[in-house]
């Protein structure tokens, strides 16, 4: 790929300045919510605008300032990126529109500082997602915590500064104190953060216990990724409103961090170097034990938002685990489950707030029989279930067809196994739901009519995203490209 100069990355991260006329229309809601989308749109162009170029062969590259040498402020659009950048500004939209009628719905306080940050986190997201080395991407990383914050302590209620002082303990001061040190040690001997297609610490001359301490500084620095034992913060966020839920879990926090996990294996120690040293083995077990473990942990939970966040945990290392595999295949499987766990988790989400918004219904052991009172929703939520559990022919499948292809080409067979139990488990927590909305009879004493949905904005929100499942699996091109294109660049081909 050619390297060519232009300020669309830089534009495309600026697009959330939008903020400053939500604030000065906060007393008018029409108008405020207008400039979002308005952001929103501008933001997606940009991306748009940018994804025939890098699928043309060229790397759009623009450097801020340069801090120290080998070191700078810099953005380069890969394919890598573009994939990550597509996905987090598409869904901005639905969600901004979902946040709309859900907090409309429940006239929520402080709206406008909730968008305000909203917009703030996606500005970070795409600065990670288009950054060209850790440096840049460790800004960025650090700049979505401090926005996200406001987000999940929203409701300003002890339970709600409790789960922020967890959500910056884990976040904050895993970056702080694991990836920091661990990008300063880099530095000092690779003499640069520069992204490479075989990694900068192949000569560094470090020691293969120096290299296992420092990729387990980064696997638990970038926190955001929730890998056992540090996942805590992320169902104890679940105290923020449900569109937060949504930004967290598929469109911007966690995905910032597997992808910053992707980008240190790939680009900071390269995939050569983790297959000769072993350490490849260090990131599937990991993997391996999170996917189970969160699998079965969501197994335990009747708040329905608590089970979908723990669902994420193990959602969040199959992509992991396919960076692990060191092949083309898994590679490629994880890339394409940052876009198939967006849209069916995002969509399982929508549709927990929809029933919250229309019912106050939280709890799973609440919802018998609400499926034939809210069909569209609980439509929604069996369609992004069963993508979560990689059931053709939905997009989900496509994902995890890659990973088991990826084990299968380096005869990894236990990761193989587990990437199996992990789906069943995905089943086995998510089709009890199921049954009892469809199945089950109304309690007594509830009403049996058909309910009226959540507001327009959400229920079309949700049956959008749920169509994505479906379409995603049909029309898989322009993933399946921007995949293969991100490989042959961590491959240098």
């Amino acid at each position: 790929m050619t390297d060519v100069n232009s300020m669309l990355p830089l534009l495309a991260v600026a697009a959330s300045l939008g903020v400053v006329p939500m604030l000065l229309s906060a007393r008018s809601p029409d108008v405020r919510e207008g400039w979002t989308l308005a952001a929103g749109l501008a933001k997606l162009a940009l991306v748009l605008g940018m994804l025939p170029r890098v699928l043309g062969g060229e790397k759009l590259c623009f450097q801020v300032a340069e801090v120290f040498p080998g070191a700078a402020i810099a953005f380069r659009v890969d394919g890598m990126g573009i994939l990550f950048g597509l996905v987090s500004s598409s869904l901005w939209i639905l969600t901004s529109l979902y946040s709309i009628g859900y907090m409309r719905g429940l006239g929520e306080h402080s709206q406008t500082r909730y968008y305000c940050y909203f917009a703030l986190a996606l500005s970070s997201t795409l600065g990670v997602a288009f950054s060209a080395n850790l440096l840049t991407l460790y800004l960025f990383y650090e700049l979505l915590s401090f926005a996200t914050y406001p987000l999940v302590t929203h409701h300003q209620d002890p339970e709600a500064r409790s789960a922020g002082r967890r959500y910056l303990l884990y976040i904050v001061g895993g970056s702080v104190g694991l990836v920091l040190p661990a990008m300063l040690l880099c530095y000092e001997k690779a003499h640069t953060l520069e992204f490479s297609p075989g990694g900068i610490l192949g000569a560094s001359g470090l020691s293969g216990a120096q290299l296992f301490v420092l990729l387990l500084m980064f696997l638990f620095g970038f926190a955001k990724a929730a890998i056992m034992p540090l996942h805590g913060w992320l169902p104890a966020a679940m105290v923020a409103p449900t569109p937060v839920s949504a930004l967290l879990h598929a469109v911007a926090v966690v995905k910032v961090g597997v992808f910053s996990i992707l980008r240190v294996l790939t680009g900071v120690f390269g995939l050569d170097l983790l297959g000769s040293s072993g350490l490849d083995s260090l990131v599937l077990s990991l993997a391996a034990v999170t996917m189970v473990a969160a699998s079965l942990g969501a197994l335990c939970q009747d708040g329905l938002k608590r089970m979908l966040a723990y669902s994420t945990v193990g959602q969040l290392s199959y992509i992991v685990l396919g960076g692990a595999l060191l092949s083309p295949e898994g590679l490629q499987g994880a890339l394409a489950h940052l876009a198939t766990h967006a849209l069916g988790k995002i969509s399982l989400f929508f549709c927990a707030g929809a029933i919250y918004v229309a019912t106050g219904k939280q709890r799973i052991s609440q919802l018998n029989g609400i499926g034939r009172r809210m069909p569209l929703t609980m439509g929604a939520f069996l369609v992004a279930s069963l993508s979560i559990m990689g059931v053709p022919p939905l997009a989900g499948f496509l994902s995890k067809w890659y990973l088991a292809l990826g084990c299968v080409a380096t005869d990894q067979m236990l990761p193989l196994g587990v990437l199996l139990l992990s789906s069943l488990l995905n089943a086995a927590y998510l089709m009890p739901v199921v049954y009892r909305a469809f199945f089950l009879p109304v309690p007594d004493g509830e009403p049996t009519e058909r309910l009226p949905e959540a507001s327009s904005l959400c229920t079309w929100s949700l049956l959008v995203t749920a169509m994505g499942c479906v379409l995603l699996f049909f029309f898989p091109g322009t993933l399946m490209e921007l995949s293969s294109l991100a490989i042959r660049n961590v491959w240098g081909g």
